[in-house]
């Protein structure tokens, strides 16, 4: 076929010109928001064997469920956006559900399973997009600015130059050795890049990054090209779950915060790189939110049917955004990306977090810039706005920033005689999470 089938062909399907892309700028995109997601591959593994899943079978569970669910956000909306195993969602999963309360891993599947099914079900009503289009626009541009805030805070730990402290939670790490020399040197080279307008400035810092990452130590030598993954292992995993334990009463507090969680993290991360994309209206509304609400529902029910704790979608797709992913085209690259990974493990585990940390941080300052969108003379919207930005990187979660957010909003408005300006689903939310914080 040629290249201008090709073309002709992706242009009908993802309206190139129309969202003013090309398919050499998406592919670029695609392949920045893979490489800064990658992670994910060799982390989500990590964490669920600890709560006694087979590493083998997660690893190839967590390849084919970020496939699904970018394919599902390509085709159903056309967004550059992709998913895949939740980072804090697949925490809660292991250490609070199956080693915390001591659910089997089998059963706490059977739970997301479920969970999945309540979101197609509210995904094909009114409902989640009403709840999604119903967040006052201050709190969607603290969100957006709050995810800034969160992935450069996550950018900074990769590259140790934020470590934890006993006494303090967080102190700067050791600057000029290890990871945090590699981080920093590649932040300059990629700001350098950035400010010169260089296209693919971003993957050009990582591939840069893990260069130089050889010449210490940081970025380790590939033990070969090629593996072949085995079925055998994903079948320990595949259709493992367990749902006839998952459907008891004893279940029902878990799987209602595994719910709860779910949707305002997904929501915010919609709203967050949607605004950093254009994608938001000027009412604040985002254009077909219920389907993009579809595809992480559908990729979250999958999951669990493959072998894998929670699917949304990833705040570094912002990445890809930054450098001019605004199709599904993008999401096809990270797709494309994801299968590949699975013959050359060897090749793209050596790239090491402290490369990709840069980029991260530069995507934070991106979407902070949003900030300036806030209306600063009024208290009543800058303070709910600024409550749910830090609390992101602070309590390690977007979910929570949205919910202090939805708490303070509507408070503030009704006790200054604003009360009228708010709509009477955020009135709903704020009593919700009130009592989700109390009981849950």
């Amino acid at each position: 076929m040629s290249s201008n089938k090709k073309e002709n062909i992706l242009e009908r399907l993802f309206k190139l010109k129309e969202n003013n892309t090309d398919v050499k700028t998406e592919v670029l995109a695609g392949i920045t928001t893979f490489m800064t997601m990658a992670y994910i591959i060799f982390v989500n593994p990590s964490i669920l064997s600890d709560a006694g899943m087979p590493y083998n079978g997660v690893f190839i569970a967590t390849i084919v469920a970020s496939i699904l669910g970018t394919l599902a956000m390509a085709f159903l909306t056309n967004y550059p956006f992709a998913l895949a195993p939740g980072m804090g969602l697949n925490a809660f999963f292991a250490y609070s559900v199956v080693i915390g309360l001591g659910v089997s891993w089998r059963a706490a599947l059977g739970l997301v399973f479920i969970e999945g099914l309540i979101f197609i079900i509210l995904s094909l009503t009114p409902v989640r997009e009403a709840l999604v289009n119903s967040i006052p626009m201050s709190l969607k541009t603290a969100i957006s600015a709050g995810i800034g805030l969160f992935i450069a805070f996550i950018g900074l730990q990769n590259a140790k130059i934020v470590v934890a402290d006993p006494s303090t939670l967080v102190r700067m790490g050791h600057l000029f050795s290890g990871p945090a020399l590699i981080a920093l040197l590649g932040l300059i080279i990629t700001g350098i890049l950035y400010s010169l307008k260089i296209k693919g400035a971003l993957l050009l810092g990582i591939i840069i990054s893990t260069i130089l990452g050889l010449f210490n130590g940081v970025t380790p030598i590939p033990k070969g090209f090629i593996a072949i993954p085995k079925l055998s292992d994903w079948s320990q995993v595949l259709f493992k779950l367990d749902l006839r334990s998952a459907f008891s009463f004893d279940m029902l507090g878990v799987m209602i915060s595994f719910l709860f969680v779910d949707i305002f993290d997904t929501a915010g991360t919609l709203i967050g790189v949607s605004q950093q994309a254009g994608y938001l209206k000027e009412d604040g509304t985002l254009p077909k939110a219920d389907k993009a609400l579809l595809a992480d529902a559908i990729a979250t029910t999958g999951g669990a049917l493959f072998g894998t704790s929670t699917v949304t979608t990833y705040v570094e797709s912002a990445a890809g955004v930054s450098v001019g992913g605004r199709t599904g085209l993008t999401g096809i690259v990270v797709s494309i990306l994801f299968f590949l990974s699975l013959f050359f493990q060897p090749i793209i585990a050596i790239v090491p977090s402290a490369a990709t940390a840069p980029a991260l941080i530069i995507v934070g300052v991106m979407m902070l810039s949003n900030i300036v969108k806030i209306q600063w003379d009024d208290f009543t919207e800058v303070i709910p706005a600024f409550v749910a930005m830090i609390s992101m990187p602070l309590t390690y979660s977007v979910s929570n920033g949205i919910a202090l957010g939805f708490i303070t909003y509507p408070i503030l408005k009704l006790f200054t005689g604003k009360g009228k300006e708010v709509h009477w689903l955020v009135y709903l939310l704020c009593i919700l999470f009130i009592l989700y914080f109390i009981w849950l």
